[in-house]
């Protein structure tokens, strides 16, 4: 893996790891029994800590890439395993 895959793993899972986040423990305004703002849907946030859910994410999205990126690193999985109908034309030697 290359110092760019590295960094665009990564990348990719934490946008991933971020929007689910963002969806848990979220109140909506109709939930929180307060006014709901004009203009805005009653299922929209009453108030949230987007800094709070980067740093969650940050720190999941750092476990799993660590994990994904010791499978790769480690030859444990290789594209010649994903490679059920060789589409990518690897050829096995049993």
């Amino acid at each position: 893996m290359t110092i760019t895959g590295a960094v665009v793993l990564y990348a990719v899972l934490w946008f991933l790891t971020f929007y689910i986040v963002l969806q848990v423990r979220t109140r909506t305004q109709a939930e929180s029994g307060e006014e709901i703002v004009p203009g805005t849907p009653p299922g929209a946030p009453a108030v949230e800590d987007v800094g709070r859910s980067a740093r969650i994410a940050t720190l999941y999205a750092t476990v799993i890439w660590a994990a994904v990126a010791g499978i790769i690193l480690s030859g444990w999985i290789t594209l010649e395993d994903i490679d059920l109908f060789n589409q990518l034309g690897f050829h096995k030697v049993d």
